[in-house]
This record gives C-alpha cells, sequence and structure tokens, in this order.
C-alpha cells in the first residue's frame, strides 16, 4: 500500500543518513499516516490513510 495521504496527498521524501565521518547513504522520510474513519459528502463512513497534520487541522471529519 502507498504512503500518501487521503487528503493533501502527502508522499515519501528522500534524502540521505550522515555519519560522523560525513559518510552518506540514503533514506526514505515518510509521512506519519494513521488510518481513520472519515465521513465523506455522501454521509458514509469510510477508512482512510491520513496524515497527522490534516487530523489536527480538522480536514476530516470523524463520525459522532
Amino acid at each position: 500500500m502507498s504512503q500518501v495521504c487521503e487528503f493533501c496527498g502527502k508522499k515519501p521524501m528522500r534524502g540521505y543518513n550522515v555519519s560522523h565521518a560525513h559518510r552518506k547513504t540514503k533514506r526514505r522520510f515518510n509521512p506519519n499516516l494513521q488510518r481513520v474513519r472519515h465521513v465523506d459528502n455522501n454521509g458514509r463512513v469510510r477508512r482512510v490513510r491520513v496524515c497527522t497534520r490534516c487530523l489536527r487541522s480538522g480536514k476530516v471529519v470523524k463520525p459522532a
């Protein structure tokens, strides 16, 4: 399953692990995704993978 937020489209970024000797190896920064239940515009409840920034900002409407 892909590591993409369904609201903002945030994806993994690439970078380096840098040692004290300044050697670099490739690494991947994954977004902090959570599986939550969400009420969509039609009133249906479904599970979505959402980053925590979208959760905090209120873009995700949780069922009551």
